[in-house]
C-alpha cells in the first residue's frame, strides 16, 4: 500500500469519525435552531391572535392601548429571541469546527469598537426603538404621522410592525413605508384614546352669524342622532364660533370628539350634512372659498 493510499484512508477515517461526532452535533444544532425559530414565530402568531380575540373591537384603529402595546412587545421579543438563537448557534457551530472561540475575544473586541464607530446609526435606531416600546409612544394598529430627520413633510399611515430598529407603516394609498427608528424626529399619534374631527365652514361676510350657528347646531344634532355615526362619536358636535375673519368672508368651526382613527369618517359626514343644510337655508358659499377644510387633531 502506497503512502498516498494510507494518507487517503487515514483522512477518510478521520472525516468519518468527525462526521459521527462533531458533524452530527452541527446538524442537530442547526436543526434545533430552525425548530426554535419556527416555534418562536408560531408562538408569536398564536399570542397575537389571542390578543385580538380578547380585544372587543376588530378594527385595528380602535384597539385598546394595552392591546397595541402587547402587539409591539410581542414583535420585539420575538425579534430579539431569533437574534439570540442565531448568535448562540453560530458560536456552538464554530466550536464544533474546532475554532477556538476564546481566542476570538480580543479580535472581536477590536472589531466591536470598529463596528461601534461605523454602526452608530444602527445603535441609534435600536435605542430609539427601545424607548418607543417602553414609553408606549405608539403600537401596532395606531394611525400616526412621522416626521423624519431632514424631512419637511411627514408620512401618515397605520403601524403594521414595530421592532427595535424600524417602524413599518401602511399609507392610505397602500404604500408600505419602512422608517429607521433613529431617524424619527417627531411622532403625531392620531389614534391615541380619542380623536377630534374639526371642520371649518367658510361663509360670505353677508351671512347672518346667529342663523348660521343655529343651522350648524341642528346639523350637529342630526349627525349625532344618526345610528350609523353615533357609535363613532364620543359626544355631539359643538359649534365653537368664528375661527377666522377676512375682508369678504369668515369661517365658523365645528368640532366633534370621535373614536381614534374615525375622525375622517365623521368629518366627511359633517361636511356633507353642512353643505346640504346651507343650500336649504339659501346660504351660498362663494366658489373661491375652501369649504369644509378638516383638520384632524387630538
Amino acid at each position: 500500500m502506497t503512502p498516498a493510499t494510507v494518507l487517503a484512508v487515514t483522512s477518510l477515517s478521520d472525516f468519518s469519525t468527525w462526521a459521527r461526532s462533531n458533524g452530527l452535533e452541527i446538524v442537530l444544532l442547526v436543526s434545533g435552531a430552525v425548530l426554535l425559530t419556527r416555534f418562536a414565530t408560531w408562538f408569536e402568531a398564536k399570542l397575537t391572535d389571542r390578543i385580538d380575540a380578547h380585544d372587543q373591537s376588530s378594527d385595528m384603529l380602535v384597539r385598546s392601548e394595552a392591546a397595541k402595546h402587547r402587539h409591539s412587545v410581542t414583535q420585539v421579543i420575538t425579534w430579539s429571541s431569533l437574534a439570540v438563537i442565531y448568535c448562540i448557534t453560530g458560536v456552538l457551530v464554530l466550536e464544533r469546527f474546532n475554532v477556538p472561540v476564546t481566542t476570538l475575544v480580543a479580535p472581536a473586541t477590536i472589531a466591536g469598537i470598529a463596528l461601534g464607530f461605523g454602526a452608530q446609526r444602527i445603535v441609534q435606531d435600536v435605542l430609539a426603538g427601545f424607548f418607543i416600546i417602553t414609553e408606549r409612544q405608539y403600537g401596532f394598529g395606531d394611525l400616526i404621522r412621522i416626521s423624519s430627520l431632514g424631512a419637511t413633510t411627514g408620512v401618515t399611515g397605520t403601524v403594521e410592525g414595530v421592532t427595535l430598529r424600524v417602524t413599518n407603516l401602511r399609507t392610505v394609498d397602500g404604500e408600505f413605508v419602512i422608517i429607521p427608528n433613529g431617524q424619527i424626529n417627531q411622532v403625531t399619534n392620531l389614534s391615541r384614546d380619542w380623536a377630534r374631527a374639526v371642520v371649518d365652514v367658510p361663509l360670505p361676510a353677508t351671512a347672518d352669524i346667529a342663523h348660521v350657528n343655529s343651522t350648524l347646531q341642528a346639523v350637529g344634532q342630526q349627525v349625532y342622532a344618526d345610528e350609523s355615526l353615533r357609535p363613532l362619536m364620543l359626544d355631539a358636535p359643538t359649534v365653537m364660533g368664528i375661527e377666522r375673519i377676512e375682508v369678504d368672508s369668515f369661517s365658523i368651526r365645528i368640532v366633534a370628539r370621535t373614536l381614534p382613527g374615525k375622525q375622517f369618517v365623521v368629518s366627511r359626514a359633517l361636511r356633507a350634512r353642512i353643505a346640504g343644510a346651507l343650500q336649504v337655508e339659501g346660504i351660498v358659499v362663494p366658489s373661491d372659498l375652501d369649504f369644509g377644510r378638516s383638520t384632524p387633531s387630538k
